[in-house]
């Protein structure tokens, strides 16, 4: 948001928005809060329940990314922050989906988490600063039940690979944003510490236009 790479908030009133992956809606929340027209789309019935929660005056919707309920042109902007895309297996078809329902010029944004972070152990010290795996491994990570079900499923794509995959679904990549840690943030989050953020970048935005 303080990036503005959807643009300057003054500028997002009124506009048409669909937020992907959107999990309990918070950026769908702050959109809002600007103006906009938000739509918060997530394939999780509970994640949605929670979005309901909270609260919003935005319509929730569930329903597939890669078959996207919506007329072609129904978007000026599109967001995903770390939803949806990697967790399918064709991104491809996502992005496709994306561009179809944006009107001509129109942007969309997505974040994951930087693909540079499959190669080092998800660990907050010192161990997690060397390499472990290799960055060209695309195995994806799995999480099963106590039957083998597949119950969690995050698919790794090079950096490479999500320029390519952008590039095949005919939008045109305008900006690859790297975050750099904040200098104020002094707290550990899971396998993220000042220590590892300082040296490995947590997170690549992606900036894409439909032209």
């Amino acid at each position: 948001m303080e990036a503005e790479l959807l643009g300057p908030p003054e500028q997002l009133k009124g506009k048409d928005v669909l937020e992907i992956g959107a999990g309990a809606a918070q950026c769908s929340r702050w959109l809002a809060a600007q103006g906009a027209r938000p739509v918060a789309l997530d394939l999780s019935h509970r994640q949605l329940q929670h979005a309901l929660r909270i609260g919003g005056s935005f319509p929730l919707v569930c329903a597939d990314a890669g078959a996207l309920p919506f007329a072609n042109g129904t978007f000026d902007l599109a967001c995903s922050a770390y939803g949806a895309l990697p967790f399918v297996a064709d991104p491809v078809l996502v992005l496709r989906e994306v561009r179809r329902v944006l009107r001509p010029g129109g942007r969309f944004v997505f974040s994951v988490t930087h693909p540079i972070r499959w190669a080092f152990p998800d660990e907050p010290g010192p161990e997690g600063l060397s390499v472990s795996a290799s960055y060209f491994d695309r195995t994806p990570y799995v999480e099963q039940d106590e039957a083998g079900r597949a119950v969690y499923v995050e698919h790794h794509r090079t950096i490479g690979d999500r320029v390519r995959d952008i590039v095949a679904a005919d939008l045109r990549l305008v900006d690859l944003v790297e975050p750099e840690w904040p200098a104020w943030n002094s707290s550990e989050w899971g396998g993220w510490s000042p220590l590892r953020g300082n040296l490995i970048p947590g997170t690549a935005i992606f900036v894409c236009v439909r032209d």
